[in-house]
């Protein structure tokens, strides 16, 4: 599926805002509810659903529940 310029632009556009405030938190609000939310939650959802189709020897980046579970 390739990637959509207009959500691309749309993301970059949020980050430049939400880089422009000056009070860290206010900041960190802004890019989770501008930023993260509406763009690295549908990617995360797709990669955390591959992760458990994928065999782990063909999978060669370290799976988000082995970064969790590690000991």
């Amino acid at each position: 599926m390739p990637a959509d310029p207009a959500a691309i632009t749309s993301a970059l556009g949020q980050r430049k805002i939400a880089n422009a405030i000056g009070d860290t938190r206010t900041k960190a609000i802004a890019y989770n509810s501008q930023v993260k939310d509406p763009f690295f939650d549908p990617i995360r959802y797709s990669v955390d659903k591959l992760e458990l189709l994928v065999d782990d020897n063909e999978w060669v980046l370290t799976k988000y529940r082995e970064l969790l579970f590690l000991r």
